[in-house]
């Protein structure tokens, strides 16, 4: 199915700790589009001058009130004025894009990690799993969204640097510590926790689903500019360029080449 560009309505915007914000937009289209947790949306800002689209992961879907929940992380300019819309504004909105985390399997005990703003995605895909589902998270200082897994019924875990909220550390300590039942892991966040978390998963022989945040300026698969090296063994150097935005951005960890 491809994506759809519409008017969203802003139903509300609300920061939830330092320069984090969650808005909820009305999108009847790509509500009732989103196939599977992980995938994303490009959000549109006004100004002329910022020409290029900034592409979001859709944190909450709900296909009944016909919206989509994301949350960002005010970095410059573009999701600067996302951070001053107010409800009932409207926003440019396209998508669903990307192929997102993989649930059709019958595993019953899911790992889910996240780090900064890897952590959203993962919301959706809490909802979605059937089974025991446990979520380790990963902050600077400041978590946020603990209380809306607890809500789904996972068990949380929080590591933060600061150490002032939750362990001090970060998300492969607390994997190390604690004794969690896993038969599938899923995560998203910065590259050196991904390739550190499919380390540890490869010596436990615990398949691992990434979701990666290469660097995205259109959001559709037209400027191959967030591309990364995954397993290729139909070609002849045993690897081939794949399109964060539209291949993935989930792939099997196990299948990326992490060292380059």
């Amino acid at each position: 199915m491809g994506a759809k560009l519409e008017n969203g309505v802003v139903i509300s915007n609300d920061q939830i700790a330092k320069d984090i914000y969650s808005m909820f937009i009305k999108a009847p289209n790509i509500a009732n589009s989103v196939e599977m947790p992980g995938q994303f949306i490009n959000l549109y800002p006004k100004e002329k001058h910022t020409i290029l689209p900034r592409p979001i992961s859709i944190c909450e879907v709900d296909s009944k009130e016909e919206t989509i929940r994301v949350v960002y992380q005010v970095v410059g300019d573009g999701t600067g004025q996302f951070a001053k819309l107010k409800r009932e504004d409207e926003i440019q909105v396209s998508g669903p894009i990307g192929n997102g985390f993989d649930i059709s399997g019958d595993h019953r005990e899911h790992l889910l990690v996240g780090g900064g703003v890897g952590v959203p995605p993962l919301l959706e895909l809490s909802k979605r799993l059937k089974g025991n589902v446990t979520v380790v998270l990963g902050f600077r200082d400041e978590p946020y969204l603990i209380e809306d897994f607890e809500k789904y019924g996972a068990k949380v875990y929080v590591a933060t640097e600061s150490g002032k909220h939750g362990s001090k550390g970060n998300v492969l300590d607390i994997l190390k510590q604690e004794d969690i039942k896993i038969d599938m892991a899923y995560s998203c966040g910065p590259k050196p926790m991904l390739k550190a978390l499919n380390s540890w998963c490869q010596e436990k022989d615990i398949p691992v689903q990434v979701s990666l945040e290469e660097r995205m300026a259109c959001g559709i698969g037209v400027c191959v500019g967030c591309v990364c090296k995954k397993k290729d063994s139909g070609n002849k150097d045993g690897w081939s360029y794949k399109k964060t935005c539209t291949d993935g951005p989930v792939f099997m960890g196990s299948d990326v080449i992490w060292d380059e």
